[in-house]
């Protein structure tokens, strides 16, 4: 079978079974087939497609259509303009969580805490980022403060060896320092000056709210955080606290739901703000430690 012919009849496989984006889809796995990129598709239509590659675009298919998502299936999925391998052991970096980032740049350029960005780039910064699972945003952080101090955290083993094959990949691995551990458990008081994080913020009484992708796929731990989504939140606003330094920041990304009740929990914090996505809603929330002595 041609290659334009494996792509149609695989579009309206996938369209029948009212998979998202079809055509899309349909041209990322036959991508991944072949190892080429979208160009190549378009320049060879007439391409025969060997018997194995066959096998292997079915394959493909037959998993997309039973609700793995396409990033699982071709193991890549793309954040801060890097190439990031993704596994079933850890959640599939969104654009979304690219407003972490921006954030973190934001206050640094600002030069809102001892943390600013020359400091950053000479070497003066400590970031944690908790809960790192790929890695996604330690390693983009590593990338924009080319000699800031990066500590990757997480609980999962498997979740640090994927971000640490991530960093390696991408040219950073002497950048990230990882440790496996339950939130900022280990360390020094005062000892970070930003703390950021994407933890879990779905409750599960919104079980029935996701799609059978995220749900049926992505790792709960990643994911759900209690029945209000404030579980991990609650219990990492404390420990972020005690982990900074005066002036230092705690950025975290949240869902829309829990503006409200996040900026309650960081009353005792300066600066609270939040930060929206594209779509206007709230996705970071961002507040300051007090300082006592030259504080706001």
């Amino acid at each position: 079978m041609q290659l334009k012919d494996s792509l149609q009849s695989a579009t309206a496989r996938l369209t029948a079974n009212r998979t998202p984006f079809p055509r899309l889809t349909a041209e990322l796995l036959l991508m991944f087939t072949l190892h080429c990129d979208r160009a190549y598709l378009f320049a060879h239509p007439e391409r025969e497609i060997t018997g194995d590659e066959a096998k292997c675009y079915e394959s493909a298919l037959h998993q997309r259509m039973r609700g793995v998502p396409t990033q699982y299936i071709t193991g890549h999925q793309e954040f801060w303009g890097m190439d990031f391998v993704v596994t079933p052991a850890v959640l599939i970096p969104r654009p979304e969580t690219e407003h972490v980032i921006e954030t973190v740049m934001e206050l640094a350029r600002a030069g809102e805490t001892g943390g600013n960005q020359g400091a950053a780039r000479s070497g003066g910064v400590r970031i944690a980022d908790v809960g790192t699972g790929s890695g996604c945003i330690a390693v983009a952080l590593a990338k924009e403060f080319p000699t800031a101090e990066i500590h990757a955290i997480d609980i999962s083993a498997d979740a640090l060896e994927v971000a640490r094959s991530n960093a390696e990949r991408l040219g950073l691995g002497s950048r990230v320092q990882f440790h496996q551990a339950d939130l900022l458990s280990g360390f020094q008081p005062g000892f970070f000056d930003f703390v950021v994080s994407n933890p879990p913020y779905i409750g599960t009484t919104e079980k029935d709210q996701l799609l059978p992708e995220v749900l049926d796929f992505e790792p709960h731990s990643a994911l759900f955080a209690g029945a209000d989504g404030m579980e991990v939140i609650r219990r990492l606003a404390p420990a972020a606290h005690a982990a900074l330094k005066p002036g230092g920041f705690l950025v975290m990304e949240i869902g829309s739901t829990l503006a409200e009740p996040a900026l309650k929990l960081l009353a005792n914090w300066e600066n609270a703000t939040l930060k929206h996505d594209l779509q206007s809603l709230a996705r970071v929330v961002c507040a300051r430690k007090p300082d006592p002595v030259g504080g706001k």
